[in-house]
């Protein structure tokens, strides 16, 4: 699935697009380095928060709009209770901060 700033575009490979019960879960409970890229689809534009209650390293979500492209970022802290975006968002990525994903990382937040 490829990505984009409106300037550049990296590709996000060996994601797992999460059903109805993993879009509950999504990486809680889950050990860094073996966290994979989680892409939640909604197939309309929604509004809602996400948290990161039980999630025990920080990771990268990404909000896309329905042409993936990065509407907001933000890296996500432990025991957060509640990141709600100001407008309506059709996908969102969570990429866990761990060595696998530091190409993507480093597209994103430039360091």
């Amino acid at each position: 699935m490829k990505i984009y700033d409106g300037k550049k575009e990296i590709e996000i490979k060996n994601f797992k697009t999460m059903g109805e019960f993993g879009k509950i879960k999504g990486l809680m409970f889950t050990r860094r380095e073996k966290a994979r890229i989680l892409l939640f689809d909604f197939n309309k534009p929604v509004k809602i928060s996400i948290h990161s209650l039980f999630v025990f390293f920080p990771f990268l979500a990404i909000w896309l709009d329905k042409n993936n492209k990065i509407i907001y970022w933000r890296i996500i802290y432990p025991w957060k209770l509640s990141v709600l975006l100001p407008q309506s968002f059709n996908k969102l990525i969570e990429i866990p901060l761990n060595k696998k994903n530091e190409a993507v990382l480093n597209f994103i937040v430039g360091k």
